[in-house]
């Protein structure tokens, strides 16, 4: 038997050391999230890539203050983003996609079940009144990604949901996303707590466009 000294390393091994490595692909877990010396907004349980042209707002309930989602809107569209509690190695998204589409169907829209890069999302168009009094559609994709112990929940509004042959960009903020689960115990489906930076814009949900707002869906309920 041939033994190769250490120091010994083919060229074929160089010529793959020398490539550059893909960049890892999220949504991460916050403590397993990579060394790719970018500097994230830390929102709580959501901590977000910044974005220079897409501006980061967080819609706030009125009445109690606390933030409901985070939303990265931009000229072409937005992206709501949602966190949620999930058991471990489930598949919440499995269980709650039907309910969903469920409520967006009792609303008179339509949600379809489709293949895109995050797994099975939902493309649903729901007729909406425009701000001069007509009727439009407004079109959104909801995408789930199983982590570990949550569920984050984005939705594409906009252009990004009309045409998702170019909503490339849009998909690659999802993948720069890190969800903080946190160590305690919470029911399955609850909303992951988000916290409100100084300088962060508030957006009430009653001053938000029909553009911007998207559906107000069924959040994850667990047993």
């Amino acid at each position: 038997m041939k033994f190769r000294r250490k120091s010994q390393v083919t060229a074929e091994e160089l010529d793959d050391a020398s490539q550059p490595q893909e960049p890892a692909r999220g949504p991460f877990d916050a403590e397993d999230l990579p060394d790719d010396g970018v500097t994230r907004a830390d929102l709580g349980s959501l901590l977000i890539e910044p974005s220079a042209d897409r501006e980061l707002r967080l819609q706030v309930e009125e009445s109690t203050g606390k933030v409901q989602a985070v939303m990265l809107a931009g000229p072409d569209g937005a992206l709501e983003l949602r966190a949620f509690a999930a058991p471990r190695n489930g598949d919440l998204w499995s269980e709650v996609r039907p309910q969903i589409a469920a409520d967006m169907t009792r609303r008179g829209g339509t949600a379809t079940e489709v293949e895109g890069p995050f797994g099975v999302e939902l493309q649903c168009q729901l007729a909406t009144q425009l701000p001069d009094g007509r009727t439009g559609t407004q079109h959104s994709r909801i995408i789930g990604v199983n982590g570990s112990r949550w569920l984050l929940r984005a939705t594409l509004i906009g252009g990004p949901a009309r045409e998702p042959e170019t909503a490339a960009d849009w998909e690659h903020v999802i993948t720069r996303v890190a969800v903080r689960r946190g160590e305690g115990a919470m029911p399955v489906g609850e909303a992951l707590p988000v916290s409100l930076p100084d300088n962060a814009r508030k957006v009430q949900p009653a001053q938000r466009t029909a553009q911007e707002t998207g559906q107000q869906l069924t959040q994850p309920t667990g047993e």
